[in-house]
């Protein structure tokens, strides 16, 4: 079987108390959920290993995702999170880089009030500290911010970017036109990357093949074979499907749309960009 890696997974446990945007209006995905949880589906699935990537704003959660790569085979490396904002932080993404499971950080970028804030001045040096010590810069999504990661590709061409989620198409209204233009304009900078993940979510009633086929396409279309990789973004996925089913029609997706590359996109690519990092 192709090897695959899960690009995206998360997991919590509330009574840990700092995911701030976890409330119980949440429904499906208010509870603690483990690699476990998912495993049964992602083995049968085809999946062997997984990145794990934060999902709240704190070191402690890091240490956590880190703790959990020590003991876990299954976790290929963490995406984890720092403070840019703190007076150490370049210091802060040395140490957190001299360990080899540390693949990348990920700024919520998407939850400040300020959609330019990545591109401070001030974070120049982290971001280059970064891109030093071979840290992928997950980039939090949401449509309208393709642009910023745009700027940011452009300011930092050592820094590799990865687009979360196909950065967050507006499927379910059919409002793609904008999407289309600024992910064309992002993916002519090299040094960046998407994750075919997180489309259902975004989908509402379009979840058809022939939906989500268009918004695959476009991806293939704009960074080709080498720059696209499957994720699940599990358990935020169940909000709109389940893992054995995103993972299934994924299988079809991948198929139709890079029929001659399936072995890059479910896995190779990640494998590149994440794992053969060369600052650790």
């Amino acid at each position: 079987m192709i090897e695959r890696i899960d690009s995206h997974m998360h997991v919590w446990r509330l009574a840990r108390g700092d995911y701030d945007w976890m409330t119980p209006d949440l429904g499906a995905i208010y509870r603690d959920f483990e690699i476990d949880d998912a495993w049964p589906a992602a083995r049968a699935a085809g999946v062997s290993s997984v990145i794990l990537v934060q999902a709240a704003a704190t070191a402690a959660e890091t240490d956590y995702l880190l703790s959990l790569a020590e003991a876990d085979a299954r976790v290929a490396g963490v995406v984890g999170w720092v403070d840019f904002e703190a007076a150490g932080a370049v210091a802060e993404i040395a140490r957190r880089a001299a360990d080899p499971r540390m693949l990348g950080l990920r700024p919520m970028i998407a939850d400040l009030p300020d959609p330019e804030w990545i591109l401070r001045p001030a974070f120049s040096p982290l971001l280059e500290a970064m891109a030093g010590h071979g840290l992928v810069f997950d980039g939090h999504a949401r449509a309208d911010l393709i642009p910023v990661m745009t700027r940011l590709a452009d300011r930092h061409p050592a820094l590799q970017i990865v687009l979360n989620h196909g950065g967050k198409p507006q499927i379910a209204t059919g409002n793609l036109a904008a999407w289309r233009a600024d992910l064309a304009a992002l993916a002519q900078r090299p040094n960046v990357a998407c994750k075919l993940s997180g489309l259902l979510t975004e989908a509402g009633v379009r979840t058809s093949d022939d939906a989500l086929g268009e918004i695959a396409a476009h991806i293939r279309d704009c960074f080709g074979p080498s720059r696209v990789m499957w994720g699940s973004d599990w358990p935020v996925l169940n909000h709109a499907g389940d893992y054995a089913g995103w993972a299934t029609q994924s299988a079809r997706l991948i198929n139709r749309f890079f029929p001659e590359h399936q072995r890059a996109v479910w896995a190779g690519n990640a494998r590149r960009i994440y794992l053969n990092r060369s600052g650790a």
